[in-house]
C-alpha cells in the first residue's frame, strides 16, 4: 500500500514514491512556486532558542581570519 501525502502548495494528492518525482510536491510548478516562496524569505525556520544572534564586525573579523588561515594550511 503507497503512503498518499497532501502537496503543500495545491493539497492534491501525491503518492509517496518513485512514480511522483517531485514528492511532496505534486509537479514542477508546485516545488518552484515553493522555492520562490522560500528565497523571498516568506518561509523560515525558526529558531528554538527564540535569541537569533546577529552578525557583530568582530565575528566577520574573526571569520576571515579563519578562512585565511586555512587558506594559508591548505596551500602548504
Amino acid at each position: 500500500m503507497s503512503t498518499i501525502v497532501n502537496c503543500p502548495n495545491c493539497n492534491k494528492d501525491v503518492v509517496w514514491g518513485e512514480q511522483s518525482p517531485y514528492r511532496p510536491f505534486c509537479c514542477k510548478q508546485c516545488q518552484l512556486i515553493d522555492l520562490g516562496e522560500w528565497s523571498m524569505e516568506n518561509h523560515k525556520i525558526s529558531s528554538q532558542s527564540g535569541n537569533d544572534q546577529k552578525v557583530t564586525p568582530d565575528m566577520i573579523e574573526d571569520i576571515e581570519e579563519m578562512l585565511a588561515k586555512a587558506e594559508q594550511d591548505f596551500f602548504k
